[in-house]
């Protein structure tokens, strides 16, 4: 596997584009063990981001009924149609972020870092079974925060509403081409029961988190331009905001739940829309 993809960056010159986050796996063992992580068969259909020269996509391709893989770099598509001939795999040139995403039930990929939040983000608005994603290691980090830890933010609460997120396994950085500048982790994502998962309007989660270290009504005091509150109008309301609940807790302290019912009572006072 090493030997192919080097062959491949020799044989067209390649010089991998930092801006783009191009970090090649080189490290066919782990490749292996991100299969094993997402329980592949040939039902599933598998959504790769980023697939650079192939080397996961390739592996996909022989235990997944159908592969759909996102590149962004055209240089790399051209490379991809080029060298290899997969039947069950497509690969769509554009913006993972901006692109409409095909139907898949589950997704492997060796994120670039750059895309980590939003590509987190719209995977999480979708349904499917399983999820297993490198990421940088303080990014992942803060995906399996739990409430009150250090590294618990707004990426924390929102994948812990609708996902259990486990690390699986570290990376050192000798597992990439070039090497990145940090090291990684392999996550797995598995959606919660759909009763169980609870949809947050993200203008508060934002406001909230704005200002993670503040208590409740200090952070919306602060932030209150993004729920569409103006100044006087929060000095108005500002005794029902106290009245809120948990409006004295840390806002870093917070599960989901807690959040969701301070939604349901900005709702309920008519300060933000349901």
């Amino acid at each position: 596997m090493r030997e192919r993809l080097f062959s491949l960056i020799s044989k067209y010159n390649l010089r991998p584009n930092r801006n783009l986050g191009q970090n090649f796996l080189i490290v066919p063992g782990l490749i292996e063990r991100n299969i094993e992580r997402a329980g592949l068969s040939k039902k599933d259909t598998v959504l790769e981001i980023g697939p650079g020269l192939g080397v996961l996509t390739d592996a996909l391709s022989k235990r997944a009924g159908k592969v759909y893989a996102i590149e962004r770099d055209s240089r790399l598509v051209q490379i991809l149609k080029n060298e290899y001939v997969w039947p069950n795999v497509e690969i769509m040139e554009g913006d993972a972020i901006k692109v409409e995403w095909p139907e898949f039930n589950k997704m492997v990929s060796n994120l670039p870092y750059q895309i980590s939040s939003p590509v987190t983000f719209k995977l999480l608005e979708h349904d499917f079974e399983r999820a297993v994603l490198i990421y940088q290691l303080e990014f992942a980090l803060r995906m399996v925060a739990e409430p009150g830890d250090k590294n618990y933010s707004r990426l924390s609460l929102m994948v812990r509403a609708k996902a259990h997120a486990e690390i699986a396994e570290r990376i050192g950085r000798g597992a990439f081409w070039p090497r990145p500048k940090v090291d990684s982790a392999v996550v797995v994502l598995t959606p919660k029961p759909k009763g169980e998962r609870i949809e947050l309007n993200e203008n508060l989660v934002k406001a909230l988190f704005q200002h993670r270290r503040s208590t409740v009504v200090s952070a919306l005091k602060k932030s209150h331009h993004m729920l569409g509150i103006d100044r006087e109008e929060f000095k108005r309301i500002r005794g029902e905001i106290k009245s809120l609940p948990y409006a004295e807790e840390r806002v870093f302290k917070l599960d989901p739940q807690e959040v969701k019912e301070i939604e349901e009572a900005l709702v309920s006072m008519g300060l933000i829309l349901p």
